[in-house]
């Protein structure tokens, strides 16, 4: 059974930094090296869009609003993906959710609120 477990959101103003973090806390190492790890987010009112990917082998792909300020990366010693996100904007405010791509099935967490004040 897989768990996805995000933390990290919070209220942060215009220009400030947050960090989310997604784990399967049951995952072994080399089931993680191969699952395909992303953000997605949603706010009221609009459907869930990819936020960032990262991909088995160290691929990763992010929307075009976030290029430049979010940053996907894992940590295979801890076994967790962290998406950093730096310079937010009002826009950025939303749930933000973890997914686990996993022998071709997608899992997803609970969602973490994350609320950009101008």
């Amino acid at each position: 059974q897989v768990h996805v477990v995000e933390s990290g959101g919070g209220l942060v103003q215009a220009g400030g930094s947050l960090r989310l973090s997604c784990q399967d806390p049951r995952v072994i190492l080399s089931v993680f090296t191969s699952d395909t790890m992303a953000w997605y987010r949603q706010s009221p009112g609009n459907l869930r869009e990819l936020v960032a990917v990262s991909i088995s082998g160290g691929g990763t792909n992010y929307a075009d609003s976030v290029k430049g300020r979010f940053t996907i990366s894992r940590d295979n010693a801890r076994k967790r993906v962290y998406l950093q996100m730096n310079n937010l904007k009002p826009e950025d405010t939303g749930v933000y959710y973890c997914s686990i791509e996993r022998r071709g099935s997608k899992y997803w967490g609970q969602g973490t609120q994350v609320t950009v004040s101008s």
